[in-house]
């Protein structure tokens, strides 16, 4: 994938709102209400940073291989991947150490399944998200042929 040389900047703003909870804002974007996370003792139903960063790295990684599919020609049907994120104390902070994304790709009868396997290795290794964390992110995909 060639990118061209420029920098992008993308812009947010986080307003307290009550308690341990918060409005994410963005230009041109619906509002999205977070809180620290139960575990921490936050609350429930509201997305965390902790959801936010694996769902970052789950969405980069699907919109990159949206991207080689569409270059390679791969004829799919369906796209959907579970994500999960593992924090641990890590030297006396708390840290993101691991995220497992489990890509399910359905591709047309007659595809390749492991052409299809190679370009979700390949997004993973050139998703910006991954790339620009240091968590260790793996990918376990299943490929099926409709």
């Amino acid at each position: 994938m060639e990118v061209r040389s420029k920098i992008y900047t993308y812009r947010t703003t986080v307003t307290w709102s009550e308690g341990k909870r918060g409005v994410v804002a963005s230009p041109g974007k619906p509002d999205l209400q977070v809180a620290t996370p139960p575990e921490f003792k936050g609350h429930e139903g509201i997305w965390s940073p902790e959801d936010l960063f694996v769902a970052s790295v789950n969405v980069c990684v699907m919109s990159t291989f949206l991207a080689f599919a569409e270059r390679a020609g791969l004829a799919f049907t369906g796209y959907q991947s579970d994500a999960e994120g593992r924090v641990e104390l890590v030297e006396g902070k708390l840290q993101v150490t691991a995220v497992m994304l489990k890509p399910r790709l359905t591709v047309k009868a007659g595809e390749d399944v492991s052409k299809a396997k190679e370009l979700l290795a390949k997004a993973e290794a050139n998703c910006l998200v991954s790339n620009s964390v240091k968590t260790n992110v793996t990918i376990e995909p299943t490929v099926s042929a409709a």
